[in-house]
């Protein structure tokens, strides 16, 4: 492939992520000791950071520039929402144990419906306030675009987190349940909310409910369906390499379907993986089969966590700088979290007594534990060129920077306590 200058191929690309991952995941295991994605995100933001400093006192320096041209170049948003985000929801919905997530299917459907709609409309509402005192020229409809964007926990953080931390079991099907199926809802949320913004029509709830079962009610029935395909083919076969092929072709080819038929391809991996992940790997595979299924994905999952929470890191050069994008994104960290308690004490009254998650401290672990991640930064990222962008790509990179350096890295802490901040205990107290 012949390559122009001052391009890359997209093998260059991957190669440049892929070795700076690995390095800069090896100096902090050794020295900065942080958890991973967390070291990893503070090393790439250090980074853009440094390099935007050096520019401004020494402007013969153009570093930024060709750093900011070659993430221009791998365009994040694509990347992530056409490309990485199928295979990490996949990686993770194959560990989620189903009987779990059936036990607790009431708190997981309103979680991932209702409380990421509750959460748009509560965050847009005060962001709206806070854009009002700040006396931004921004019309109220982005400051729902941006709550939808927002709200979703994402899975890659959650998940990883569950990994690590002993959750009680109904707690962390809750838990893990919630962040498979509430991004491909923000999305589509998201979708519907920036058309009525872009093209400045009034907002149909009609037409956004339509639209919003189309797009969710198909992209779960191909992921059932494609999931189903691949379990009939793992199990007329006791081959793990090939096994290994079928799961991969699952993901690839349910996710491209996806695509071309314009229904959320997020919610048909977590359903896909979901069937994979315990019927699959129950009826169909062998010992051997599903160890290399297990490893391999495990594989996938850890090189894409790492990629993806280094170009979170990276991708604060986009930023621009100016006070009232710093007031903004303080303000986005505690309407964020507000929003979310608010959207969990009320789904909470909703729910009876039988059906609300268990385990002690279960409402500090859901409102801490909803961290947000790469999939609000990529939508931030898609947002029409302009002032608007600008202000509320810096309120998402806030929010997102603190629950990945603060509410990651301390949520360890909170399982173990069993217990909640004193901010998330006086909520309980409350409920």
């Amino acid at each position: 492939m012949h390559v122009t200058a001052g391009t890359l191929s997209p093998f260059d690309m991957a190669a440049i992520l892929v070795v700076a991952s690995a390095l800069l995941g090896w100096f902090n295991h050794h020295f900065i000791r942080l958890p991973h994605v967390v070291g990893l995100t503070v090393m790439g933001a250090l980074a853009a950071i440094g390099l935007l400093a050096a520019n401004a006192f020494l402007p013969a320096v153009t570093l930024d520039d060709t750093v900011a041209r070659l993430l221009e170049q791998m365009n994040f948003t694509n990347t992530l929402l056409d490309g990485m985000l199928s295979f990490l929801l996949f990686a993770g919905a194959l560990h989620v144990d189903l009987d779990r997530l059936r036990a607790g299917w009431l708190p997981v459907l309103l979680l991932s419906t209702v409380g990421v709609i509750i959460s748009t409309v509560l965050t847009g509402l005060a962001m709206w306030w806070v854009g009002s005192l700040l006396d931004l020229s921004v019309a109220p409809i982005w400051y729902f675009v941006f709550g939808a964007l927002i709200a979703p926990t994402d899975p890659v953080s959650v998940l990883g987190v569950l990994k690590e931390e002993k959750v009680e079991e109904g707690l962390q099907a809750t838990v893990a349940g919630e962040s498979l199926f509430n991004d491909g809802v923000g999305i589509v949320v998201f979708t519907i909310l920036l058309g009525a913004a872009v093209t400045g029509q009034d907002f149909s709830l009609a037409e956004g409910a339509r639209l919003f079962v189309q797009e969710a009610g198909g992209g779960i029935l191909v992921g059932l369906v494609v999931g189903a395909l691949g379990f009939l083919a793992m199990r007329s076969m006791d081959e793990y390499a090939l096994e290994v092929t079928i799961s991969l072709a699952v993901m690839m080819g349910g996710y491209a379907l996806c695509s071309a038929l314009h229904i959320s391809g997020p919610l048909a991996m977590a359903a896909a993986g979901l069937l994979i992940g315990n019927y699959g790997m129950t009826f169909a595979m062998s010992d051997i089969t599903r160890d290399y299924v297990i490893k391999f994905w495990e594989v996938i999952d850890e090189l894409l966590n790492s990629v993806l929470f280094l170009l979170i890191g990276l991708e604060m050069i986009a930023l621009v700088p100016g006070v009232p994008h710093a007031m903004l994104g303080l303000a986005a960290i505690p309407v964020t979290l507000a929003a979310r308690a608010a959207a969990l004490n009320l789904l909470g009254g909703l729910l009876p007594a039988s059906r609300k998650p268990g385990g002690s401290g279960a409402f500090g672990i859901l409102w801490w534990g909803g961290l947000r991640g790469g999939i609000s930064i990529a939508l931030a990222l898609s947002l029409p060129a302009g002032q608007t962008r600008d202000l509320l790509l810096a309120a998402t990179f806030a929010a997102v920077l603190f629950s990945v350096l603060v509410q990651r890295a301390t949520l360890g802490r909170v399982i173990a306590r069993g217990q909640s901040p004193v901010l998330v205990q006086s909520g309980e107290a409350k409920s």
